[in-house]
């Protein structure tokens, strides 16, 4: 975690334990002196902070990944201060370059519409809705036309914009670079200038989008926005960002089930990183968690608690609850409480067919692969023989270890 140099402002205990919230988490925290003092300011006269936080409709489901930045929102909301959850419509149309190798095609304004449809929506399960000020910045972005445009490209060099880490290493390379990917980040540094705002978070791969805030703020003469990071939470794989092309994430729109058993399917070390970014426990409680399991206490049961603890969330307690006796039926072989009934025609079917036709395979050749592997069940039993024809009936099918259907052939 790297954050600026310890601050040497006086702080009253109340913008010291504000600090110390703001910290939990954060890659970094730039610069944190500053932060300080608007903290300070904000507790001296009563005005709230103004805390902007801008997301993309690039896709029409958040998943839990976007939901680390989202808490500290959160975090700092439940402090006082006015939080902004900004949905970037306008820049939507011209494609975050942010962490690519290539040039990323913009949406058109009808994808951009029906994503954006939702994510306000979804990131209000974490945000209080009733104190989230929620903006479009095409309200500010489309008023500017050419001439502003063109007036607000005059502040920023192309070699401070060669900089940024993916532009070098494509223009080193050989990459091709559109003109257009330069205004991505004008473009979210002038939200900053538009909104007031006085602090801006995001992952760690929008530092330099951030960082464009802070200085078009100054060059338009307002004060800087202070910027806050937070670790890109590592997916379901272990391996890579939380992403929906990975196939490694958990959407925070899935049914209760399937988020309860997901979030058990990571790994021991991985789970402590989900604890600090996701959990709502405090860090001092976390610690003695996890000491507990240094002590040999079995790590699955804090694996439990997390698992429940963002089902919860989404959800309610109760179908936590019914989560966590699912995937217990489901770990001794038990049939869930509610499973898919499916009717089917054409007894005796065969169970390549039976699958494909009941949704629990993608094709019959697929089908024959997971009877070859052991993973297709019937009543119970194991299917090895894939010339298995079922007769008219009512049948329990089960493909793998959470796929079931109630089968009717008639």
């Amino acid at each position: 975690m790297n954050q600026s140099a310890v601050t040497t402002t006086p702080v009253s205990d109340g913008v010291r334990q504000a600090l110390e919230i703001s910290l939990r988490g954060v890659q970094e925290l730039l610069p944190q002196d500053e932060w300080v003092k608007k903290l300070a300011r904000s507790e001296a006269t009563g005005q709230p902070l103004r805390i902007k936080l801008g997301l993309d409709p690039t896709a029409p489901d958040i998943h839990i990944g976007h939901t680390v930045v989202l808490n500290k929102m959160r975090q700092l909301q439940d402090l006082g201060h006015q939080v902004i959850f900004l949905i970037g419509d306008f820049t939507s149309l011209i494609g975050d370059p942010s962490g690519r190798n290539s040039t990323r095609p913009p949406l058109t304004p009808e994808q951009i519409k029906v994503n954006a449809e939702t994510y306000y929506k979804q990131a209000s399960m974490v945000l209080d809705p009733a104190k989230t000020e929620i903006r479009y910045n095409s309200e500010w972005s489309e008023p500017l036309g050419a001439s502003g445009m063109i007036q607000l490209a005059s502040r920023y060099t192309v070699a401070r914009m060669m900089e940024r880490d993916d532009f070098h290493k494509r223009f080193s390379t050989g990459q091709s670079i559109a003109v257009h990917e330069f205004l991505y980040p004008l473009m979210q540094g002038y939200d900053s200038v538009a909104l007031k705002s006085d602090l801006e978070l995001g992952g760690t791969d929008q530092k330099f989008n951030l960082l464009m805030g802070r200085h078009l703020q100054q060059e338009y003469g307002q004060e800087p926005q202070c910027v806050l990071t937070m670790p890109l939470l590592v997916g379901l794989d272990g391996v890579d960002k939380m992403s929906k092309s990975k196939n490694n994430y958990i959407g925070i729109a899935e049914d209760a089930n399937t988020m309860f058993a997901k979030v058990l399917s990571i790994s021991d070390t991985l789970m402590w990183d989900w604890f600090t970014l996701l959990s709502f426990k405090s860090l001092a409680d976390i610690a003695a968690l996890k000491a507990e399991i240094a002590g040999g206490r079995n790590p699955k049961d804090a694996k439990v608690m997390l698992a429940k603890e963002i089902t919860t969330r989404f959800h309610s307690a109760a179908a936590a609850d019914a989560a966590e006796q699912d995937f217990i039926n489901r770990s001794k072989g038990g049939v869930p409480d509610e499973i898919p009934e499916v009717s089917l025609s054409g007894a005796p079917l065969g169970i390549g067919a039976l699958l494909k036709q009941a949704n629990l395979a993608p094709s019959t050749s697929e089908a024959n692969r997971l009877i070859d592997g052991g993973g297709v069940r019937v009543e119970g039993s194991v299917v090895s023989d894939k010339g298995l024809k079922l007769a008219a009936g009512t049948y329990v099918v089960q493909v793998g270890k959470r796929k079931f259907a109630r089968v009717t052939l008639a």
